[in-house]
């Protein structure tokens, strides 16, 4: 039943990605598939939901879990995004590739983000056809619990940026407040452990744990390809005071800032976006 789980979970999401390419070659703007990213990983757990036949309150708490990361996201990212053209990075990549990019970008966008989802989401796929434990354990609490964390660091992480470049007073100034006080990336940080949390869930089934490929795919993912290395490959360069940032505040993992001065920056902050696998 695996097998049908996963095919199913693979059909789903190369639908959903193919749908999308198209959206996005009419409306010339790849920046859709952050929308989608969230929403492609509640497909997948819904597909495990339906077609596995393992232990129902485990299948369906990873739903919900996974459901409402999902969701949150996608929302906050076509809330953020829509009617703001293309982001810098696809902008880029577009000027890269030349006239061909609608086409290319089907296999290096959105065949690459639908490949991640399913591995990254594999925990969810190959403990849904598990029927023991049939009843959720200490390990399961244990995955809810570094989930909420999660997506408490995420989600308030945004609402906080959001505001803070709401209020016409902080024009110019990085945002150093929150969570963002503590780490240059909430909501890096918030993914991984929601993912982690995820496979934690999973993991108290036998075949869930050969899925700890996918929260080991996100955590490097976000840590050394796209996600804070990316980001902060230029951003020195585009905005001086950020360096001040750096020096004062944790990359990743949360802990009291060093001390250090006021930051001001003579640019705006509507440039801090998050990209990642997704979003």
């Amino acid at each position: 039943m695996i097998g049908a789980v996963i095919t199913t979970a693979v059909a789903a999401v190369a639908l959903l990605m193919v749908s999308t390419w198209i959206v996005a070659t009419i409306r010339r703007d790849v920046s859709v598939v952050d929308i989608v990213w969230g929403l492609g990983f509640a497909v997948v757990a819904v597909c495990s939901l339906v077609v596995g036949d393992g232990a129902a309150a485990r299948r369906v708490l990873l739903a919900v879990l996974v459901g409402v990361w999902g969701l949150r996201l996608a929302g906050y990212l076509a809330w953020r995004n829509l009617g703001h053209g293309e982001d810098r990075r696809y902008r880029k990549m577009r000027d890269a590739r030349g006239p061909w990019f609608w086409l290319i970008s089907l296999a290096t966008v959105f065949g690459l983000q639908g490949l991640l989802m399913v591995v990254v989401a594999l925990p969810v796929q190959l403990s849904a056809s598990a029927e023991d434990p049939r009843r959720l354990g200490p390990l399961a609490a244990v995955g809810a619990g570094l989930w909420l964390v999660g997506l408490v660091f995420e989600a308030g992480g945004d609402l906080q940026l959001a505001r803070f470049k709401a209020d016409p007073v902080n024009e110019g100034k990085v945002m150093d407040r929150g969570f963002w006080r503590y780490t240059r990336h909430p909501n890096y940080f918030g993914d991984v452990c929601v993912w982690w949390g995820i496979f934690l869930v999973a993991a108290e089934t036998a075949p869930g744990r050969w899925g700890v490929a996918g929260p080991i795919l996100m955590t490097v993912f976000l840590l050394r390809v796209s996600g804070v290395s990316l980001l902060e490959r230029d951003i020195g360069e585009r905005r001086p005071a950020y360096a001040a940032y750096i020096e004062r505040t944790s990359a990743f993992l949360p802990r009291p800032p060093r001390d250090g001065p006021t930051l001001v920056d003579p640019t705006s902050d509507r440039d801090r976006r998050r990209s990642g696998p997704g979003p």
